[in-house]
């Protein structure tokens, strides 16, 4: 699998870390119950079609959100998440 780096171009994916899905970019208020942060951090879906993943590119060290479908490898799009609005 290939995943375009925003920065470096079109990389091998051993150059990448799988992260884990976008929710992590979001997290629940800091007044939040400690079973709102439980949820947060350890209930995770997974999907099959379309996602959007955190990666980040070992090389060069920037964090990349790719829009990807886990049934077909395909990966739609990729953008550093700094660019992303998160």
């Amino acid at each position: 699998m290939r995943i375009t780096c925003p920065l470096c171009g079109d990389r091998d994916l051993r150059e990448f870390s799988y992260t884990g899905s976008d929710d992590y970019l979001t997290r629940p208020d800091h007044e939040a119950s400690i079973e709102a942060l439980d949820d947060h951090l350890h209930l995770r879906t997974n999907p099959a079609g379309e996602t959007r993943d955190l990666w980040y590119h070992d090389a060069c060290g920037a964090w990349i959100l790719a829009e990807r479908n886990t049934v077909t490898h395909e990966i739609h799009a990729t953008s550093l998440v700094a660019e992303a609005g998160a």
